[in-house]
């Protein structure tokens, strides 16, 4: 007990240490219990430190911060209305046609499946595959229902997006232009020296700016070589299942696990085990393999240097936590707690400051 209690005191007593501290639990208490009604305004504040870095840009050669600030947030605006005209209403179109195919793809996936006891006799018996039949009804039918609830919903989901829509680039663009004063009144609550608090934020900063411009990057790469290909190969869906793989991405192994098994059956169910669906397969194989060993290794070579189980786990337990967001922002967090790790006082750095 004293051993413990000796321990808090080494490493709390130091006043940055504590509000080091502090402001993680404000954070992750916010973001816990706060999150879903702040969800715009958490959003914003991402959204905008994310076209800071284009500001500081600009300003760093010369040009005030408000034109700075109006120039970037009308592109930005400009980039969006390009994925709300341009792309959303073909990929909606696709994921609209792919529902409406469900009904033939499914009888087209039973018939195969009735034909695996007569291919592999000492694999599958028929009443294997009739109870695989089964289960499957079972779930699409789950399925179903949960896709009529959500139809049911999307008048409140509808106003909601309006809500959004309006209020999101408004709080980005107040977030850009008052920064400072954003900023300012904020710390005003804090000690005046952050030293520490300061030193993670600065390897955060670094980190985070680098890995979002990489990804940004390799999900744009990867979305249009695999449309390319997807589509030169006459793929159904292509659109829509490129952009599964380009998103993908930001899981990393996982994603490209999970993405991989609509790719192949849309394949198959288009094909058979065809030439076509090999030659498909392995062109798909091959945009993995050139992300994996090529872009992402030009991209990040020197940014979030997390160890694979590190990156696994960051995924199981934020996703276990605040769900599809938690793992959107899986890997910032994992180099968050990275950051606050290596800046964090522990005892050897303590005996050499001759603490204890």
């Amino acid at each position: 007990m004293n051993s413990i209690k000796s321990w808090f005191q080494d490493h709390f007593s130091n006043p940055q240490v504590f509000t080091l501290a502090l402001l993680l639990v404000v954070f992750f208490a916010v973001v816990t219990f706060m999150g879903q009604m702040l969800t715009p305004v958490l959003a914003a504040v991402v959204i905008a430190y994310l076209l800071e870095g284009l500001v500081a840009r600009l300003c760093r050669i010369g040009m005030p911060r408000l034109p700075a600030v109006l120039i970037v947030f009308i592109a930005f605006l400009i980039f969006v209305g390009f994925v709300g005209i341009g792309l959303l209403p073909l990929i909606s179109r696709q994921a609209t046609q792919l529902i409406g195919e469900i009904p033939s793809m499914i009888e087209q996936f039973q018939g195969h499946l009735m034909r695996l006891p007569e291919l592999y006799p000492a694999l599958f018996s028929p009443d294997q595959v009739q109870e695989l039949i089964e289960l499957l009804r079972l779930e699409l039918t789950k399925l179903g229902r949960k896709i009529v609830s959500v139809s049911v919903s999307s008048v409140v989901g509808l106003i909601t997006f309006i809500v959004y829509a309006i209020l999101l680039p408004l709080l980005v663009f107040f977030f850009m232009k008052d920064k400072q004063r954003i900023l300012s009144w904020a710390l005003e609550f804090f000690p005046s020296d952050l030293t520490l608090a300061a030193t993670v934020w600065r390897d955060l900063d670094r980190q985070i700016g680098n890995y979002v411009r990489g990804k940004f990057l390799e999900i744009l790469v990867v979305w249009w070589a695999t449309y390319i290909t997807f589509a030169i190969l006459g793929l159904n869906f292509s659109m829509l299942l490129s952009l599964l793989v380009g998103v993908s991405v930001l899981v990393p192994y996982i994603g490209a696990a999970v993405v991989t098994f609509p790719v192949a059956l849309v394949a198959y169910l288009q094909w058979g085990p065809t030439s076509d669906f090999g030659l498909l397969f392995g062109a798909y194989l091959v945009v993995q393999a050139l992300d994996g060993n090529a872009l992402v290794p030009l991209l990040f070579s020197e940014v979030v240097n997390l160890h694979p189980v590190a990156i696994i786990t960051a995924v199981l337990v934020f996703g276990g936590l605040w769900g599809f967001w938690g793992v959107f922002f899986a890997i910032p967090l994992a180099t968050l707690v990275q950051a606050v790790l290596t800046a964090w006082p522990t005892d050897s750095k303590l005996r050499a400051e001759g603490v204890i």
